[in-house]
């Protein structure tokens, strides 16, 4: 896997951040460590509900909740699919975890406060689990507003109908926005859209996520990449978007 050196990477095309007024970012995995223990728990809270749901051991029930994540983008859209579930209820249980393992990150609300212009948060998540997250690492008071799942019709990012319906919610310009984001085919959508797109991945590889999900790829659609996201807004963020100011 590709790991940005020391912490950073900049293509030689990217967007610049000098016309950016909304900067928008995922919750899971991108405002949070993975030291945070936040997504294990989700994880291991959604095979719970398989196994239930199905009957099956924990092994099978692992398996299938893969199966349908690679299938369908999320085992919440193949779970509505396959078996009409209600979503609100498979929510409220997955993120049903603790949250004592987040610490506050002043280094990282700091930045997200002084960024200049609007600040959402766009998640596959529920805005509760965002809201919950996001308080506890003292930044929620930053965010405008939280694009959740639900807002998204339960349709999860990747896909264009997501950004889309996202884009038109809140009035967001793409070509003046910018997006941090885990996941790299995540990415596709909102720079084809027009906006700056930086990928966040860990600065080593977290045990608990499969290794694509955290792979720092060179590719067109992705204009920065970090491992240290309050770093990043700091050192090359900022001093960018003050000369707009």
């Amino acid at each position: 896997m590709y790991s940005p050196a020391p912490s950073h990477f900049t293509t030689g095309d990217a967007r610049r951040f000098d016309r950016v007024d909304t900067w928008v970012f995922d919750l899971d995995n991108t405002l949070y460590p993975s030291d945070a223990r936040v997504w294990p728990q989700v994880d291991e809270r959604i095979t719970l509900y398989v196994m239930r749901l199905y009957g099956l051991d924990g092994l099978s029930a692992r398996a299938l909740q893969k199966h349908f994540y690679h299938r369908y983008g999320t085992t919440l859209k193949a779970l509505m699919i396959e078996d009409g579930v209600e979503p609100h209820d498979f929510l409220d249980f997955a993120h049903d975890i603790d949250h004592s393992t987040i610490k506050l990150d002043p280094a990282l609300g700091e930045a997200i406060e002084r960024l200049p212009g609007r600040k959402l948060i766009l998640t596959n998540g529920s805005r509760r689990h965002a809201e919950n997250v996001a308080a506890k690492l003292g930044i929620l008071d930053h965010f405008e507003d939280v694009f959740d799942i639900a807002a998204a019709d339960f349709v999860p990012k990747p896909e264009r109908t997501t950004y889309e319906r996202f884009l038109a919610r809140h009035g967001v310009d793409p070509g003046r926005s910018a997006l941090f984001e885990d996941i790299a085919r995540n990415l596709v959508v909102p720079h084809d859209l027009g906006m700056a797109t930086v990928l966040v991945v860990p600065p080593v590889l977290d045990p608990f996520r499969e290794r694509f999900e955290q792979e720092a790829v060179k590719e067109p659609h992705i204009d920065y990449i970090t491992n240290d996201l309050a770093g990043f807004l700091a050192q090359q963020v900022l001093p960018e978007a003050g000369r707009a100011a």
